[in-house]
């Protein structure tokens, strides 16, 4: 499975935040609408992501501790050119137990995926994702996560410790 080290964060200012990444981001934003149909199964979790606009997705799989700081997840994904259709086979086979949808801007910043998201419902968000390299351990994910942080202003009185499913009242 590919890794990252994560962290999410209840922002006040989106906007603030993204005049900051803006100025020292390697790339983006790209814009992104984003549907997340979660699924039950026996541990982690399982999403098809749909893409507003196309008949593409992805089908994620993931593993993460809920904890509020730096955190390591584990995750495999894989793209779909027929979103709707993976989304009925799998609602045929597994229980749906819940719907995000948020609007994404993308930026890169060395290794990090900055997600700034408006999530339908809770509000805006951060999102830092380090991806690590095979011979990284987590803790330099931590260590750059944190000075990430750092740099957009986000304090450990933001963190949030689960998913956006969870953040959102009873489906």
């Amino acid at each position: 499975m590919k890794r990252n080290v994560e962290i999410k964060a209840k922002v006040a200012d989106l906007a603030a935040v993204r005049r900051i990444v803006e100025g020292f981001a390697d790339s983006g934003p790209m814009e992104l609408d984003q549907e997340d149909t979660f699924f039950k199964c026996p541990r982690g979790r399982l999403k098809l992501r749909r893409f507003a606009g196309c008949a593409q997705g992805q089908l994620i799989y993931y593993e993460r501790p809920e904890v509020a700081g730096p955190k390591e997840s584990r995750y495999v994904v894989h793209s779909t050119a027929d979103a709707d259709g993976l989304r009925d086979v799998l609602a045929a086979a597994l229980e749906s137990i819940g719907v995000v949808r948020k609007q994404r801007a993308v930026y890169l910043v060395g290794q990090t995926r900055v997600h700034l998201d408006r999530v339908e419902g809770l509000g805006e968000f951060v999102e830092l994702e380090v991806v690590l390299q095979p011979e990284q351990g987590a803790s330099e994910g931590e260590t750059i996560a944190r000075a990430l942080m750092g740099r957009l202003g986000i304090s450990a009185s933001q963190l949030i410790d689960r998913a956006y499913l969870d953040l959102l009242p009873l489906q």
